[in-house]
């Protein structure tokens, strides 16, 4: 499965017939397991329950197929006849009658696992650049859970109101920055953190309400853990929680009717998660730009050279001279004469196949070393990923 390429639903789908016990979980037992694997942190490393190999997915790629599974879980879970797929652009369109510029441009025609997969590209929060979208290691989108929060609410009542939606976004954002500009000594992690929340806004303005206010908007048990869990991450920006901040989410899940027990697992989750996973986290990343660029340029590189390596594969056998030099790159540096030649005929077959044009872009020419870095290894495997074999 390839959650950047069209026909990915579908095929997820398809695959959860071989592995659906994620939908047997209760309803504490599913939130947990989004709150390990990230998603509830804004921080994907790895797909819901381990319903799917995670392989090598991005983690843009991996928030998408959580966002799908954990609206799957609530549809599923549901007594709603209508199919999923179309359950949720009725979801997103209602969504989008409160805030007309979301979805606007994609939804309206026949309702399709095809158009579902554009609103959950659209609704995931990333730069539209194609060269900052595919070479910035970034963090997703904070607040997706409220979209989980809100569908839920939408498939008891069949149907979610305006206020519903701004009330819990406007809560949770309030309590969290509150929290972060509150420290009298920000470090990177607040502020890049700060600027994520600000940014994940989808509901209502930055306007912001007292600590009273938006406790009363939120009535649910899992509004209240979320917004819990959400307060333990911006405090944990010095890589430790210490006792005023004890005191503070002891306090506040609390004042949300949550048990010391409750209270004193979102901490320690928060804590494991963090320590962990410290160095996978671009919040907690203290690399140079450079090494970050390279780092991660290597990453979406080798995604490309493995996903397209079958059909790239046959294109190099053709050119014997390129097979030839691509061949001794990897025993000896080449000149001059001979790096250029490999970049014009590797952008030649470039051309040929769409998966690669990022590199024929302006400035894409910088990731050609890394492509000779990664073909040595080619290996054929299947180019169509997402194809449903009958």
């Amino acid at each position: 499965m390839n959650p950047s390429a069209a026909g990915w639903i579908n095929k997820l789908l398809k695959e959860l017939y071989n592995f659906n016990l994620f939908l047997k979980y209760s309803e504490e037992d599913f939130y947990f397991t989004l709150r390990q694997c990230g998603f509830i942190y804004g921080n994907n490393l790895d797909v819901v329950a381990q319903s799917l190999p995670k392989r090598d997915l991005t983690e843009e790629e991996i928030c998408k197929t959580n966002l799908v599974l954990a609206l799957l879980y609530a549809h599923e879970n549901s007594k709603s006849k209508v199919p999923f797929s179309e359950s949720v652009i009725n979801f997103y369109t209602n969504i989008n009658e409160i805030k007309t510029s979301l979805f606007q441009d994609i939804l309206g025609g026949k309702k399709s696992s095809e158009q579902l997969e554009k609103i959950i590209q659209k609704r995931i929060h990333i730069d539209d650049n194609i060269l900052t979208k595919n070479f910035s290691y970034f963090i997703i989108n904070a607040l997706l859970y409220v979209d989980v929060l809100a569908y839920t609410e939408y498939l008891r009542e069949e149907n979610i109101s305006s206020a519903y939606l701004k009330n819990i976004e406007s809560s949770i954002v309030s309590i969290t920055l509150g929290v972060l500009n509150s420290k009298e000594v920000k470090n990177h992690y607040d502020v890049s953190l700060i600027k994520l929340f600000e940014s994940s806004l989808r509901y209502h303005d930055h306007s912001h309400i007292d600590y009273n206010k938006a406790l009363t908007h939120l009535k649910k048990p899992f509004e209240k853990q979320y917004l819990l869990d959400l307060a333990c991450m911006a405090t944990w920006g010095d890589q430790m929680i210490d006792a005023d901040e004890h005191q503070f989410l002891e306090k506040l899940g609390l004042d949300m009717g949550l048990s010391l027990s409750a209270i004193h697992q979102s901490i320690k989750s928060v804590n494991y998660f963090y320590t962990v996973n410290a160095k996978n986290i671009a919040l907690l990343s203290s690399s140079n730009m450079v090494k970050t660029f390279y780092n991660n340029s290597s990453k979406m590189v080798f995604k490309l050279i493995t996903r397209n390596s079958k059909r790239l594969y046959a294109e190099i056998k053709e050119s014997k001279e390129l097979m030839v030099l691509i061949s001794q790159s990897t025993k000896r540096e080449l000149t001059k004469a001979e790096q250029k030649k490999v970049q014009e005929q590797l952008l030649d077959i470039f051309k040929s196949i769409p998966s690669l044009a990022i590199f024929l872009l302006p400035g894409g020419a910088i990731l050609l070393p890394l492509v000779i870095k990664f073909i040595p290894n080619l290996l054929p495997s299947a180019f169509d990923e997402n194809r449903i074999d009958d």
